[in-house]
């Protein structure tokens, strides 16, 4: 199936919710006046792209108006599609050139990181890449033992420590035996906690610390993952990780389970982060490579 039959599945509830707005607001098109715009604001809210996001968009829209002389619902849709895509970060390729490439994988507890990495480690084996998971996340538990079970599935490599243990050593012999055993790409979890933001990026800057120092000429991907249901609270994350770490891009999972699908491209506009993938679904496949114009098409459509 492709990306734009997915992610219109994907967007159901979203598209629920938005198109019930912007249906009362095209119900009769009339000319873009402040009425409409007003109306055309509230519906973008409505569908989690955030209110000064929203505004941002309708003030473009309004001097459109005016310049290009939009004179249909279709011309606007086509308008809105527009401005949203030039404000979102397009570049969403992982880069992965490097023997061994590494990603680190952040987010707090419960948005779906270890499945992430599940995913993303199946599609590179798929793609003929030796993959190496690192269970860095010590202080949960069951983290280990559900990334071992998806590096079974999937076919990646393990290093895994006893609970407790310090994150960064774990690391360093994902690492080592990456080296040792050539392989292409590593990935890493991470503990998910909040509670305490300096002690968050102490030991998030132990770990890449540990990376310069064995892989200075090595590319490695920082991606932090959100949980779509959760709606503006998804950026807030995005703002609280960006503060102690360089992302290169963002995960969202869960966007089949939710009418916020907006927050997606609020997070890459105003952030200034790529959209690697979203989940649309429980199935491997079902985390797909982000397509910013796919997505906004089946948004707007």
């Amino acid at each position: 199936m492709a990306f734009f039959d997915k992610i219109k599945q994907g967007l159901a509830k979203t598209k629920a919710n938005i198109d019930s707005a912007l249906n009362s607001v095209f119900a009769v098109f009339r000319e873009v006046d402040e009425d409409l715009l007003e109306e055309l604001l509230d519906a973008l809210i409505m569908s989690d792209l955030g209110a000064s996001l929203s505004q941002e968009i309708i003030d473009e829209l309004r001097n459109r108006a005016k310049l290009d002389k939009l004179e249909s619902e279709a011309q606007v849709k086509e308008a809105l599609i527009d401005i949203l895509k030039n404000k979102m970060t397009l570049d969403n390729s992982l880069k992965l050139t490097t023997t061994p490439s590494v990603i680190m994988v952040v987010g707090v507890n419960g948005v779906g990181k270890t499945t992430t990495i599940g995913k993303i480690g199946q599609k590179l084996t798929q793609e003929g890449k030796r993959v190496l998971f690192v269970a860095a996340d010590t202080f949960r538990a069951a983290a280990a033992d559900q990334l071992t079970i998806w590096a079974e599935r999937c076919g990646a490599q393990i290093v895994r420590h006893a609970e407790g243990a310090d994150p960064a050593a774990v690391i360093f012999d994902g690492i080592t035996a990456a080296k040792a055993r050539g392989v292409d790409v590593v990935i890493c979890d991470t503990a998910g906690r909040l509670h305490n933001k300096q002690n968050l990026m102490r030991e998030l800057e132990k770990m890449n610390r540990i990376i310069e120092r064995e892989l200075p000429d090595g590319d490695k991907e920082t991606l932090l993952v959100v949980d779509a249901t959760t709606g503006q609270n998804a950026l807030s994350q995005a703002e609280q990780f960006g503060a102690v770490t360089q992302l290169s891009g963002v995960v969202v999972t869960k966007l089949d389970g939710t009418a916020k699908g907006g927050v997606v491209a609020a997070i890459s506009a105003k952030m200034n982060i790529p959209i690697k993938f979203i989940g649309v679904g429980e199935k491997a496949e079902d985390l797909l490579e982000f397509e910013p114009e796919g997505f906004l098409k089946a948004f707007f459509e």
